[in-house]
């Protein structure tokens, strides 16, 4: 079984901007900019054949160039937060491939999540912090509200498999693997 997704690759400049904003804030754990994407969609747990009828149609998907630019900031988890995201200026281009990216998943045979589709990028991920810590976290969040990255032009997407360490029930680290790049236009 390999863990697999596949998203946009984010330019240096944009990773380094989202690296000096997670510096501000009070994040217990920040994801490293050199493996900051924007998610797709997210396969799971996969088979090889299933992995490679997936690469066959992300192959064959033909879509148009189009450009992000991400602003404000947010937090997934409510009362208890448990992940930081840069959001995304709403594009139709960007919607459009995601719902094509599913659609080539779900074919190929991986079983998705249902959830609604949240263009993000994740800055940092962790247990959920204690009072004080959270109160922080809003507080950077509401004082970054500012963030213009981009915008800056797509021009392919990337199939990356995911590499996840857990100890103790945790995970302890994770890294990703680029399996292979779609052109778009």
């Amino acid at each position: 079984m390999i863990r697999a997704f596949v998203g946009i690759a984010l330019p240096a400049a944009i990773r380094s901007q989202l690296g000096v904003q997670q510096f501000l804030m009070p994040l217990p754990r920040a994801v490293p900019p050199d493996e900051m994407h924007l998610t797709l969609s997210f396969l799971g747990e996969v088979p090889e054949p299933v992995l490679e009828a997936a690469h066959e149609g992300f192959d064959a998907l033909r879509s148009p160039c189009f450009a992000l630019t991400l602003a404000a900031f947010g937090l997934f988890g409510g009362a208890r937060p448990r992940a930081v995201w840069a959001g995304v200026v709403p594009e139709p281009a960007l919607m459009h491939l995601q719902a094509r990216t599913q659609r080539v998943a779900h074919v190929a045979g991986a079983v998705l999540d249902s959830r609604r589709f949240v263009p993000h990028v994740t800055l940092g991920r962790f247990p959920p912090p204690d009072a004080d810590t959270a109160l922080r976290l809003e507080r950077a969040i509401a004082a970054g509200g500012l963030l213009r990255a981009g915008p800056f032009e797509v021009t392919e997407f990337v199939l990356w498999r995911s590499h996840v360490t857990i100890k103790g029930g945790h995970v302890k680290s994770r890294w990703y693997e680029e399996l292979a790049r779609y052109p778009l236009g």
